[in-house]
């Protein structure tokens, strides 16, 4: 049947060795939230990871899970990754998608979905899913460094954010930052416990996380020159003394129901 042709271990055709620096930079989702999941679905469940980008939200299920389809419309990002023997990959688009109706258990989307075509993707996702299956979304929108690094920092990469990259972020940030409650969620609800991101980071921690905004990369595109490098030496003049901090942290805006 289809689900132990796509859960075969020949679907590696977009295996490769991860991108460090994107794994290095961009912080991993928090265990409590695969657990979450798991809780929700059946022993031998089949997820399909849309817009799965690089792989970092596909890799943390147990073994419960039978297999993780993590599809996304970029091959170069799923060129970046990992190998995972309950992991398959595969170019496809989120709004049409080669899987067979009622095919897998739940789709998951992690940090993507403000850029999808909303009433195409869920037409597809509630075909797709078996009856009674999850759709589960998620996104985390400003770090939030105040417990660790004290409102100077916090108030300084604020600054940055709105005033000198602000203008470059494409118009679908406003749902990240909005937390994506003004996104439609055609779906029964099921409530979500509060998750964070927590990391300890350093001074190159926190800027290697800055250099991977896309604003960032879109200011450059205009014709300015590359803003870290400034903004670094102003947050030199008042960062701590201590190597090592933490924790950074970025609370979970979760969307989760039932089909």
């Amino acid at each position: 049947d289809w689900s132990s042709d796509v859960c075969s271990s020949d679907l590696k055709d977009y295996f490769s060795k991860q991108s460090k620096a994107y794994q290095q930079f961009r912080p991993s989702y928090p265990q409590a939230l695969f657990d979450f999941f798991e809780s929700l679905l059946p022993d031998g469940a089949i997820i399909w990871d849309c817009a799965a980008g690089s792989g970092q939200a596909s890799v943390h299920y147990s073994d419960k899970v039978a297999c993780v389809v993590a599809t996304d419309q970029s091959d170069k990002q799923l060129a970046h990754a990992p190998a995972h023997p309950r992991v398959h990959y595969a170019q496809s688009m989120a709004e049409v998608t080669p899987f067979p109706d009622h095919s897998v258990d739940m789709v998951t989307v992690a940090q993507a979905l403000h850029w999808f075509d909303f009433d195409a993707f869920y037409r597809e996702a509630k075909r797709v899913v078996r009856p009674g299956g999850v759709v589960a979304a998620w996104t985390y929108s400003f770090l939030d460094v105040t417990r660790a690094l004290g409102t100077e920092i916090d108030a300084a990469i604020r600054t940055f954010y709105y005033d000198v990259i602000g203008p470059h972020w494409p118009p679908e940030r406003r749902f990240v930052d909005e937390r994506y409650t003004t996104i439609p969620f055609p779906l029964a609800p099921i409530e979500a416990p509060q998750i964070s991101i927590e990391v300890s980071w350093d001074l190159d921690g926190v800027m290697g996380y800055l250099a991977t905004w896309s604003s960032v990369q879109r200011y450059k595109d205009a014709g300015f020159d590359d803003p870290l490098p400034e903004f670094r030496r102003m947050l030199e003049a008042v960062w701590p003394t201590d190597e090592v901090l933490g924790p950074v942290h970025w609370p979970l805006a979760l969307k989760i129901g039932r089909t």
